[in-house]
């Protein structure tokens, strides 16, 4: 890679692409996760004996944990998708915070939202 210290607008303007994808898609399935969280309505187990419903209402509390817990990790992922759009406003977009050199592009594309960069990433472990 070249000694470039950031990537040009060009670059920037097609990860902002790349994430504003991403965050559309990862904010619906975040909507989907807390209609999940927040259905009150019937489990439909009304009309089934009284064991039975006991146990619907077990694995209906269960899967609403879970779907928090997805929802919560989906709010941290939008939340860093957001922070990498004010990185590409603020030009920054692509600069390892450990290193200061450019993330290579391919890392970007599969985690936009990175900040280190994978040598950082390792020395950090």
């Amino acid at each position: 890679m070249s000694d470039k210290v950031r990537y040009s607008d060009e670059e920037l303007q097609e990860f902002k692409i790349l994430i504003l994808e991403k965050l559309e898609k990862a904010t619906a399935e975040f909507e989907k996760l807390r209609e999940t969280i927040t259905n009150s309505s019937d489990n439909g187990v009304a009309d089934t004996s009284p064991t039975f419903k006991v146990l619907e209402e077990g694995a209906g509390t269960r899967d609403k944990e879970e779907a928090a817990r997805l929802a919560e990790r989906q709010r941290k992922f939008i939340q860093h998708l957001q922070a990498a759009l004010v990185r590409i406003e603020n030009k920054t977009y692509g600069v390892c915070r450990v290193t200061g050199k450019l993330i290579p592009k391919e890392r970007l594309r599969a985690v936009p939202h990175a900040t280190l960069s994978v040598d950082a990433k390792n020395m950090k472990q």
